[in-house]
């Protein structure tokens, strides 16, 4: 019997007064401070969070939106001055977030107190037209001074955004990462007919557009203000270059401190030398709740930070919301499907450093496989090869009862299955182009994993790959490619054999890889469709979980190597008991 779980299936300020405004604008670009001597100062503290990816099911003292609500309240209680702001990411990552498409997010927000936010890549995954939502559901502004609508050639949200606190004015200035367009999807940007962008998150290939950007935001910002701080969503990863936060400050001037995100990484306190050499004070929070970061900012110009790990209070409010949207998706999404003999992974078992983005794991192996099964048992279409982005498959399990959420956490973002009729070439340049990074310690979101194919990477070779000032896949390895001697598996002789880029091939995958442009997958554009909008990637993936055999005492098959339905496919490659995957993909 088959397992089948599709979509339809499944779902059953304090401000200073008007007068004391009029006569501080009377004095043109000075600093507030210097404009407002007779306005009493006193320390203002900024709680701060970043790459939240709705990871809200925690229990005390561990950090949660019930907790970070009751922490700023503390401040309030004590008439100490305080502002919430988060740089990004917080209505995608888990099922918590997917299920309504972050608005119960913006409800835990609004209700813990959140005074402003900029955008993150993983804002526009539900589409464009949700993010524009989104904005507007939540009780606190959103600022960006890179978004631009290209039909009107303005920014879509305002650059900056001030407070006046504690007899301080305090600019904010919001910056979004140009990975959007590759990290999110570039359809979302572009018109009804995907011939054209419409929106734009300004970068330019070497920087110098963000930069400009930027610049003029802190020139608008600094008028006025005490301390001028930037929020934003770029991250210190080399692979962001030239857009990480070290390098926006180290090519602009005016910021006083900027506070981070995308990246994941823990910072907190760092000094970065700006354009003029005056220190700048970096920092970040990591991600997933795991900190809340607090700046206090002094009377006399000094600036501290630091990060929290846990806090004992909760508001009652803000956590009987969350328990409620919690229990919720429980209920619609714990239905034991399976049981796990072994661990699956993402990250090397041993370090703890995510691998899905630069090599094989078995994780990537198992949605791959799922993906390549839904079509070929479920589907009954022949399906040649399956591929999976890294950037997709989200977190690792261990050995235990599966659920539909346990397969969401795997795969939270909501894209659907296709199969598409490509070229080998198309195949090559897709292999190449999720490759161009491996072996150089850079991540990257588009690496592929593989389902009945192989392939070696050639690490020492140099990285050809056409591309645009977006990132997107422009033309093929100019140079001798780094991908070589992919095969494929032939379900009839049980063998893999030498890719033939003549021919052509049916290829699977989710349709942010094969039709949206996905992590700049543009070389699919033209390929035939052969079907579309199957099923939700973490169903299909529960639909393989369920396909297992070695079934128990509960109805549930066992998931290990003997059990999946492949093992039955000769010669095929699947070992899922090493975290290294079956060696579909060898660096070299």
């Amino acid at each position: 019997m088959k397992h089948y779980v599709s979509r339809r299936s499944f779902m059953k300020a304090a401000g200073v007064s008007a007068a004391a405004m009029a006569m501080a604008a009377s004095f043109g670009t000075q600093r507030a401070d210097a404009c407002l001597p007779f306005l009493k100062k006193s320390p203002v503290t900024i709680l701060y969070t970043n790459d939240a990816h709705t990871y809200i099911d925690k229990e005390s003292p561990e950090l949660s939106y019930a907790s970070i609500a009751a922490l700023k309240q503390s401040y309030v209680s004590a008439g100490q001055d305080v502002l919430l702001v988060d740089a990004g990411d917080h209505v995608q990552g888990t099922a918590y977030g997917s299920m309504d498409e972050g608005a119960s997010i913006i409800q835990l927000m609004n209700a813990a107190g959140y005074d402003l936010a900029t955008l993150g890549n993983h804002e526009f995954d539900y589409g464009m037209a949700r993010a524009q939502e989104i904005m507007k559901e939540a009780d606190f502004p959103y600022i960006s001074c890179n978004f631009i609508d290209l039909r009107t050639n303005r920014k879509v949200l305002p650059a900056v955004k001030r407070f006046y606190l504690g007899g301080l004015s305090i600019a904010f200035v919001g910056v979004t990462t140009p990975e959007t367009f590759t990290k999110s999807t570039p359809a979302y940007f572009m018109d009804e007919t995907q011939s054209k962008y419409i929106y734009n998150i300004s970068g330019g290939a070497d920087g110098q557009e963000l930069y400009d950007a930027v610049q003029k935001a802190i020139d608008q910002a600094k008028i006025l203000s005490d301390y001028v701080i930037g929020l934003g969503h770029l991250g210190v990863d080399p692979s962001s270059s030239p857009w990480t936060s070290r390098e926006v400050i180290a090519h602009t001037v005016g910021f006083d401190a900027f506070i981070d995100g995308h990246s994941h990484t823990e910072i907190p306190y760092e000094e970065v030398k700006d354009a003029a050499g005056n220190t700048v004070v970096l920092t970040q929070t990591g991600n997933y709740l795991d900190n809340v970061g607090r700046m206090t900012l002094g009377t006399d110009g000094t600036i501290t930070t630091e990060l929290i790990s846990s806090y004992e209070g909760r508001d009652g409010n803000v956590d009987a919301i969350q328990a409620a949207w919690i229990n919720s998706v429980d209920d619609m999404l714990g239905e034991k499907i399976a049981y796990s003999d072994i661990n699956f992974y993402i990250s090397d078992p041993n370090s703890g450093k995510r691998l899905i983005r630069s090599e094989e794991t078995n994780m990537g192996d198992f949605v791959a496989d799922g993906i390549y099964s839904y079509f070929n048992e479920i589907e009954e279409l022949n399906c040649d090869i399956a591929i999976m982005n890294g950037g997709g498959i989200r977190a690792d399990e261990y050995a235990g009862y599966w659920s539909f959420k346990t397969c969401k956490e795997v795969s939270p973002f909501g894209n659907v299955a296709c199969l598409m009729e490509v070229t080998g070439q198309q195949i090559q340049d897709a292999l190449e182009f999720g490759a161009r990074y491996a072996g150089s310690g850079q991540e990257n979101g588009g690496f592929l994993q593989v389902a009945g194919a192989s392939y070696e990477i050639h690490t020492s070779l140099p990285n050809t790959v056409q591309t645009d000032d977006k990132g997107v896949w422009t033309g093929s390895a100019t140079g001798t490619p780094r991908v070589q001697n992919v095969k494929i598996y032939n379900k009839q002789t049980g063998t893999y054999e030498p890719l033939d880029p003549n021919r052509t091939y049916a290829m699977a995958g989710m349709n942010y890889t094969l039709r949206n442009l996905g992590d700049g997958f543009a070389m699919f554009d033209g390929a035939k469709l052969i079907k579309d909008y199957v099923s939700e990637d973490y169903l299909v993936m529960a639909s393989y979980a369920m396909m297992f055999g070695g079934v128990d005492a509960e109805g549930l098959g066992h998931l290990n190597t003997n059990n999946s339905p492949l093992a039955d496919y000769p010669g095929y490659l699947i070992h899922y008991e090493n975290p290294r995957g079956a060696g579909r993909i060898v660096l070299r």
